[in-house]
């Protein structure tokens, strides 16, 4: 097996795996920060006002790009089962 295949396949590996975590990691953010805009303008300190929002809108998110995230996981699968024959025959 060829290190510069086994390079390219990390390299796609690593970068679908952004792809499928960003939609949630940016809306976590995103309402993490509005949570905290909030909170230090009225001063309420109370951890599940941070946690419950961000968890109901991580979960809508994963409801919305689900499809989409398993669409990706099916094409990087694909193009990896179709790599077989070339990484047996070098």
């Amino acid at each position: 097996m060829n290190p510069a295949i086994v390079i390219d396949i990390g390299v796609r590996a690593l970068i679908v795996a952004a792809k499928l975590g960003a939609p949630m990691l940016i809306t976590a953010l995103v309402v993490g920060f509005a949570i905290s805009i909030f909170q230090s303008i009225t001063q309420i300190q109370e951890v599940t006002l941070s946690f419950v929002p961000k968890a109901v809108a991580v979960s809508i998110a994963l409801v919305i790009t689900g499809q989409w995230m398993i669409a990706e996981m099916i094409t990087f699968t694909e193009s990896l089962f179709t790599l077989i024959p070339q990484l047996i025959g070098t």
